[in-house]
């Protein structure tokens, strides 16, 4: 482990990337990222595992997915976690710590309850579950951003998303493993003491606040947040065009694999095929995208990794033409969802690194969680229209739309991320000294660097 010193004083991209990867920031993304995973797959793999073992029907698991709505509403409380201070560890760990205690306690509690019996309480303890490890992402989210310098958030984020997929492994594998041989509190119990790793983790970190930057009142928290991003060089066209990229950069990639297994299945592969090529394919490849992304950006600024991994994303769209006129081929198969993945896995660190340099460290919560809702309208206009244009066109034509519908996305880039200019981080910038911000080491110093456009402080 490096000792923070060189960390700060060398620029990024003159250290190694086994340097950069083994910094206490770094270490502090891998944890961060499987502890803001981990409820996310409790519920999404493991409560409909439990639930159908306990014959459950399916409808009703179905019914499931609905309180998982405070995933796309987190925008709507987060104003709150800028605001408010919790009377220990600061204003982001003493949200995080609050947030693991409560997942790790409901979590374990699911197991103690018989769905033929209590379903509406395991509903509720599965809202409670949704609702925490909505908030926790918020404040993660957040002390990601302010934990990461500008150069670091490719990397630090390619580390963060990767921790975050691993951590399904846990629920989605070795919980139904274990639910083989052991009783469901104690499987539930063993899933939801993982959390003690985010709880360590948030006790031996430093915060990365600044009270001097928070939100002095509510109606701030909630009304500066829009000011302040609408009123950044280039105004209010500006602040649309990013909202506009944000919408469309992964619109064209969203549809393509929207409906990914019907289309195996029209394209006679059967679900045994689907399950060992298609799948382990996808998950491959997503991974590495997400690894070879950070490592590129490394070398390169987020503006062109946004340009690079758009092109790979476009192009790896244009073979489902071709496997959509190929016939079965199991070798086809696992090239074409291979190189899609990647350039999933590519564009979801450029996006994301994007993300959070467009977020002002003075609504760091607030911003970022609006900016990730965004990201999830896309997802579902896929998921609710592509059916219709395959009905309508066929799934050839439909794979030619998906890469058409891309392109606007790779033309805002001119705007909002230009290949020669890289623009001036989003509010005050924080530079540190000393300690790398990946422990609690003292002696920090921190200036405050004035943004141009200085954000109003209403009492």
């Amino acid at each position: 482990m490096t000792d923070g010193t060189r960390e700060d004083t060398e620029p990024t991209a003159a250290r190694s990337w086994m340097e950069i990867l083994l910094t206490r920031k770094m270490l502090a993304c891998v944890f961060l990222g499987f502890t803001s995973g981990l409820p996310l797959y409790v519920l999404v793999s493991l409560v409909p595992a439990w639930l159908r073992s306990e014959e459950v029907d399916l409808g009703t698991i179905g019914l499931f997915a609905l309180v998982q709505l405070p995933y796309t509403w987190k925008f709507v409380w987060s104003p709150l976690m800028d605001r408010y201070k919790l009377p220990f560890l600061g204003r982001r760990r003493g949200w995080a710590l609050l947030m693991q205690v409560v997942l790790l306690i409901a979590i374990g509690a699911l197991g103690h309850f018989d769905p033929t019996t209590s379903l509406q309480t395991i509903v509720a303890l599965v809202f409670v579950v949704a609702l925490f490890s909505a908030s926790q992402d918020i404040v993660i989210d957040a002390y990601r951003r302010e934990l990461l310098a500008d150069d670091e958030l490719g990397t630090g984020t390619s580390i963060f998303v990767n921790a975050y997929r691993i951590s399904g492994l846990v629920p989605g594998s070795l919980a139904l493993i274990l639910a083989e041989f052991q009783p469901w509190p104690l499987v539930f119990w063993i899933t939801g003491g993982f959390m003690l790793i985010g709880i360590v983790t948030t006790l031996c970190i430093r915060e990365m606040s600044d009270d001097a930057l928070a939100p002095h009142s509510l109606r701030e928290a909630v009304v500066e947040p829009f000011i302040e991003f609408f009123s950044r060089d280039g105004g209010v066209n500006a602040g649309f065009a990013i909202l506009a990229f944000l919408f469309l950069y992964k619109l064209g990639d969203n549809m393509a694999t929207a409906l990914a297994t019907p289309f195996y299945l029209d394209m006679g592969y059967s679900l045994a095929e689907i399950g060992t090529v298609a799948k382990v394919a996808g998950l491959w490849a997503s991974i590495a995208g997400g690894v070879l992304g950070g490592i590129i950006m490394l070398k390169v600024s987020i503006n062109r990794a946004l340009w690079l991994f758009g092109f790979v994303q476009l192009g790896t769209i244009l073979p489902f033409v071709w496997l959509s006129q190929a016939g079965h081929s199991l070798t086809g198969l696992f090239v074409v969802v291979s190189g899609e993945y990647l350039g999933v896995g590519l564009g979801a660190i450029a996006l994301t690194a994007f993300m959070a340099r467009e977020t002002s460290r003075a609504f760091t919560a607030t911003q970022f969680a609006l900016f990730t809702s965004l990201l999830a309208v896309p997802r579902t206009f896929a998921n609710a229209s592509t059916g219709f244009i395959v009905n309508a066109v066929g799934w050839t034509q439909f794979f030619l739309i998906c890469a058409m519908v891309a392109i606007p996305g790779m033309l805002l880039l001119f705007k909002v991320a230009p290949w020669s200019e890289k623009p001036a981080p989003a509010g005050p910038k924080l530079q540190s000294s000393g300690d790398d911000g990946g422990g609690a080491a003292a002696g920090n110093v921190t200036e405050i660097e004035q943004p141009a456009a200085p954000v109003t402080k209403n009492v």
